[in-house]
Order: C-alpha cells, then structure tokens, then sequence
C-alpha cells in the first residue's frame, strides 16, 4: 500500500482513498458517541451551520470544541460523552481540525475517520478494500500534530501488515504530543481529566467509521469489520 501522510493545506485535491485522522478529539469522541448508541454524526462545516441543522432538528444533539456555549449540546470530550445515553441520536459534530479534514476531502471515493480508539478496524477495513494508495489527513498542527501523524503511521503499518505491530512506540509519542500536554494542564477547555487516557486506548471499538453523502450533508456511520479467521490481532 503506497501511504501519503498530509496535513489538510497539503490536500490539492481529493484523493481516492482518504483516512482523516483526529485523536485528540473529534474522532474519539465520534467512536464514542457510536458506542453509547448514536445512529449517525453529521460532520458540520462551521459553528453556524452546526446550529442552524440543531435548530431545524432539535432532538439532535450537537457538539463542538472549547468551552460550553449557547445552543451547543456538549463539548468535544469524550470523557463526558462516555456518560450519555445517544441511542439512536444524529449527533452534530464541528471541530477546530478533525471535521475540517473530513469535509476537505468528502469528494474521495472512501473516506475514513480514525483515532487510536477504532484503529484496528480502519486497518482492517483498508485490507479488506485492498486499497492500493490511501491519504492519511493528520488534521492536527496542519499536519504536525504528532498524535495524529503516530496514529495514521501506525494504522498505515496494520493495513500491510496482518501480523502483530506493536504499538507502545505510536501511543507514547501521542501520549507526549503537544496536544496530550495542553488537556493534560488544563490549556485546552471543555476537556475531561481522563480525555488522554481514552485518546490513548487502543482497539477501544470494534468498527471503523465511514463518512459519505447524504442529502447535502456529510455524514459519518459506524462500518463493522469482522476479523478474518485465523488472523492476528494487533
């Protein structure tokens, strides 16, 4: 598999296969809100928009980073989230770089999100499509973000490899990523004390997550990746 790894300035055009990666938060905290049972997440392209779909569907609940504010259900952490019962919920997510990755390449003919959390599975998944080029998006710092470059490089390192990787070198250097270092001090608001623990926990979710088109909209599912028999897990 040829693996490009770009920050979203990088992206002249949409690639065919793209994996957007965002670990500190946005896409934990979409593979959480998927496990506490949300049917979709709706990847808005602006805070405006994020509330105009909340006001046209108020039983939606919308997130966004930062500090609470005025017509924003929760924030960006999964932390908090883990506590919420979303079964069946549309959940409006807007990020300062994980939505902003996704949408840049929305045209691309599959697009995954991806965190540490639903690693395995975004591997698996590109085995499965025997997907010959992919562009990694490290969202993150354009494309500096080393929680973000650690994990796309070691999702890149499963999908050729069926065997076992390790991967406490990927996960320590999240781990002493900037952005691990401002939740950790507090630099970073609406954050929960264990959001780098969860960041950091790998294989946490058994999907990958697929972002398509949907009336206008970009919208990212859950996608169950069955393990093949006999395959070594990571």
């Amino acid at each position: 598999m040829d693996a490009r790894f770009l920050g979203i300035s990088q992206l002249a055009e949409a690639p065919s296969v793209a994996v957007v990666v965002d670990v500190m938060r946005a896409y934990t905290v979409a593979a959480w809100a998927f496990g506490q049972g949300a049917e979709k997440i709706v990847l808005a392209g602006s805070l405006d928009e994020a509330l105009a779909l909340k006001a046209r569907h108020p039983d939606w609940v919308a997130l966004k980073d930062g500090a609470p504010a005025d017509g924003f259900d929760m924030v960006n952490s999964p932390g908090l989230l883990r506590s919420v019962d979303l079964g069946g919920r549309t959940v409006v997510q807007k990020t300062t770089a994980g939505t902003v990755g996704a949408l840049a390449v929305k045209d691309a003919s599959l697009v995954l999100c991806a965190g540490f959390v639903v690693a395995e599975a975004t591997a698996r998944l590109l085995r499965a499509r025997e997907c010959d080029g992919v562009t990694f998006v490290v969202t993150g710092e354009d494309g500096r973000a080393d929680e973000d470059l650690a994990c796309a490089q070691y999702i890149a390192r499963r999908a050729t490899e069926a065997g076992r990787t390790d991967a406490a070198e990927f996960l320590r250097r999240a781990g002493e990523s900037r952005a691990a270092t401002e939740l950790t001090e507090g630099v970073r608001q609406g954050a929960h004390p264990d959001d780098v623990a969860l960041c950091l926990e790998l294989d946490r979710f058994p999907f990958a997550m697929v972002a398509t088109p949907e009336d206008s909209l970009t919208v990212l599912r859950p996608c169950a990746v069955p393990q093949p028999a006999g395959e070594a897990s990571a």
